[in-house]
């Protein structure tokens, strides 16, 4: 199943980053490969100062080695070895009317001190954070997320749509880091879905992105906007970097398995701001954005 994986994410990787190129017409991607002391290492893409993509990345990795104790910790487990591979993406326009958007799909391996697999599972999903709302953008978003995940169980939309709900969401904030999509983690073999099933809905969801994402941008990215629509652009970005720095599970399974910092930090922007108790202007389109984020929305129906 590993195999299967890194082959996977090894071709979408190169899916992915030659359709975003293609839409740039400018930038394209730096490519560094890197090795992990304790075990595996990962190929790193970068985009920076396109004309479309202020930053970016496409980044895969495969390490594996002995668990660290503080997520031996976390599992429950002792002495365990793990196996974990995955692709993770984040892509902040330079347009404030084209929104940021972050994807990953990962699959890990737990292993006794025989060397057997004692646990397996998959994990992923894809969301979207806009800066300024416009309603279609959100239900294309959803509805190819919905077409992906009815090829495979009528429940799956509704059940990943909540825990993404659930999951991106800024407690200290009261207030979602986005728009939403699909997130799912611990997809174990059970007797409804083995694991090769679980790598059919996982990847297919994977190959949903470029037609979740690529039509939002070709429609905005001409879009004029102001100084002042740049500035809340920057203002927002600040709540997608407290949500990676403070509840994003990746970023803190990253830093605690010795992971490469460059790669780990990608999904931070190049331009941010934090301005005190800075509220939009009543009324306004910014403000319009708040309110929608306060709760979640059915963007289907």
């Amino acid at each position: 199943m590993k195999e299967q994986f890194i082959n996977y994410i090894k071709n979408l990787q190169n899916q992915i980053t030659s359709a975003l190129e293609e839409i740039d017409g400018k930038a394209m991607f730096r490519e560094d490969k890197w090795m992990r002391e304790e075990g595996g290492g990962g190929q790193t893409r970068v985009i920076e100062n396109g004309s479309v993509f202020e930053k970016g990345g496409v980044n895969i990795s495969e390490v594996f080695g002995k668990l660290p104790e503080s997520m031996q910790a976390y599992f429950g487990v002792k002495d365990a070895d793990f196996f974990a591979c995955g692709l993770s993406l984040v892509l902040h326009p330079k347009s404030p009317m084209v929104p940021t958007v972050h994807a990953n799909w990962r699959y890990f391996e737990m292993y006794d001190a025989e060397g057997n697999i004692v646990d397996s599972w998959f994990g992923g999903g894809q969301d979207l954070t806009p800066y300024y709302l416009f309603e279609e953008d959100a239900r294309h978003f959803h509805k190819v997320c919905k077409t992906a995940c009815d090829k495979h169980s009528p429940e799956f939309y509704e059940t990943y749509k909540k825990r993404c709900d659930e999951y991106f969401w800024n407690a200290h904030r009261e207030e979602a880091r986005g728009i939403g999509g699909l997130f799912f983690d611990y997809l174990k073999e059970t007797n409804a879905m083995k694991m090769q099933d679980w790598f059919n809905f996982v990847t297919e969801v994977g190959n949903s992105f470029v037609e979740c994402y690529v039509p939002i941008v070709e429609k905005r990215k001409s879009l004029p906007y102001s100084e002042a629509n740049r500035t809340w652009q920057e203002i927002r970005r600040g709540r997608y970097v407290e949500f990676n720095l403070v509840h994003d599970k990746g970023t803190l399974f990253g830093l605690k398995t010795n992971g490469r910092i460059e790669s780990i930090l990608m999904s931070l922007p190049q331009h941010v701001q934090w301005r005190y108790d800075y509220h939009p202007e009543a009324g306004s389109e910014e403000e319009k954005l708040v309110e929608i984020l306060r709760s979640p929305k059915d963007w289907i129906n």
